[in-house]
């Protein structure tokens, strides 16, 4: 296959394989992308006059085949590409001849790459979000059925004061209500189209890089040519930083399910097809899933620091280090979006042990609260404070159930706020069934 780069010299076998390493291995997520990026541009080269209608058809014709065989998987890019672009082109050159060496005009491997990323972040953000809303949806339930079910909260893992499983499932969902919108803020960043920029300093023809971003489906044209290479490794960072978040919350949910659901707590129960067992041991159920959602954070975790120490020392405009953000990016998108869709399941089927949540609000966590009905007398707090340090071996006993019921200001377990969170849901999910729909209408706008 020829090189895109051929000036009729042939590179050493391993400085070949070197280079391109695994890269036609993951582009093979990128040829929907690097198609449509194609067609637009093919549009804007019409319009400048480098291809005549006739020539744009034939290439937009060849560029929809090749969609419909990868949606098959039946298009194949060979180390020998070197990658989605070359596999591309190749292609349309044996399909459509001469007329085939035209679609690279005013266009460097640069901003295609640039623009397939884009493309697939943006695909890939809705998918994430798709598996937020269903997993705050969950949440919201969970802490609906369970709001007035008390347990024990902790501080530095000892009882500290009356908590609830609501209130537990709550700060779950705040939380990943707080991901939605990074995840929709990334998405607006990265929502600008870098094609046009070439190598990164601009081309001598008159292309219309607004109509190929309009085409798109961009809200907006990525203005500096030198910074939309510079932008590349940043963007990616950021959609990595807002999984890592996510990813971050994801292992604290798996950490405090384990505990809790250990025998010596038992608050919580894991549903048996959920866990597996051991090879020795007959008695052992094992939250697996839950301690590999927790190690793999760590992996999204090095797959950010990857992409950020890749491009911490460039210099500006293109470097061949970028190859090398593809895989932790994909690897970062791929590992968060399963292990959503698996704390979905576990949380949406767990079982709660009312009795054990109960029992386990011994006297002592309502110490406080001793002392702030002391206060409530007219008993500095202080002075409250120090009389019931005393008194915390002969408590009195307290109904957990009416206690977290007492506590009704704002975020408290008795006012969980549960219908602000509802109608973020809502937003997060309008939101998100728009751009979804709009990408949809813009991808099949290209093709048709």
């Amino acid at each position: 296959m020829a090189k895109l780069w051929d000036k009729g010299y042939a590179i050493n076998a391993s400085i070949e394989s070197f280079t391109v390493g695994d890269d036609y291995l993951w582009d093979v997520a990128l040829v929907q992308f690097d198609c449509l990026g194609s067609i637009a541009h093919a549009q804007m080269l019409l319009k400048i006059g480098v291809l005549t209608t006739k020539e744009f058809n034939v290439l937009k014709k060849s560029l929809c085949e090749i969609i419909a065989l990868a949606d098959q998987g039946a298009f194949a890019i060979k180390p020998s590409d070197e990658d989605v672009h070359t596999a591309i082109e190749n292609y349309l050159v044996k399909q459509c001849g001469t007329i085939g060496k035209k679609i690279h005009t005013a266009r460097s491997r640069n901003d295609q790459i640039l623009l397939d990323m884009r493309l697939y972040m943006k695909e890939e953000l809705i998918n994430v979000m798709d598996g937020l809303v269903a997993f705050c949806s969950t949440l919201q339930t969970v802490a609906e059925q369970y709001s007035m079910v008390p347990m024990p909260g902790r501080t530095h893992f000892q009882k500290a004061m009356p908590s609830s499983v609501g209130l537990l499932m709550g700060a779950y969902l705040e939380s990943m209500l707080d991901n939605a919108v990074l995840v929709s803020d990334a998405y607006k960043l990265i929502d600008q189209c870098p094609l046009g920029s070439a190598a990164g300093y601009g081309v001598n023809m008159p292309i219309d890089r607004q109509l190929v971003s309009d085409l798109l489906g961009f809200s907006k044209v990525q203005n500096n040519v030198l910074y939309v290479s510079n932008s590349r490794g940043k963007y990616e960072s950021i959609v990595l930083s807002c999984l890592v978040q996510i990813m971050m919350d994801l292992s604290k949910i798996a950490t405090d399910c384990i505990i809790f659901s250990a025998p010596e707590f038992g608050y919580f129960t894991l549903p048996d097809q959920l866990c597996t067992g051991s090879s020795l041991m007959p008695q052992k159920k094992n939250p697996d899933v839950l301690e590999l959602i927790r190690a793999r954070s760590a992996t999204v975790l090095s797959c950010h620091m990857q992409v950020l120490e890749i491009i911490r020392g460039l210099p500006s405009g293109y470097n061949r280090d970028f190859q090398e953000i593809k895989k932790p990016l994909m690897q970062g998108l791929m590992i968060t979006k399963q292990c959503i869709a698996l704390c979905d399941l576990v949380i949406g089927n767990i079982h709660v042990n009312t009795n054990a949540c109960i029992n386990a609000c011994t006297p002592e966590i309502f110490a406080t609260d001793q002392a702030l009905l002391l206060v409530q007398q007219g008993v500095p707090f202080r002075e409250a404070y120090k009389k019931i340090a005393l008194l915390q071996a002969h408590m009195p006993d307290n109904d957990p159930v009416e206690n977290i019921k007492s506590k009704k200001h704002m975020g408290a377990p008795g006012d969980l706020g549960l219908p602000l969170s509802s109608q973020k849901i809502k937003k997060i999910t309008v939101w998100n069934k728009t751009v979804k729909e709009r990408n949809k209408k813009t991808f099949l706008t290209l093709k048709g």
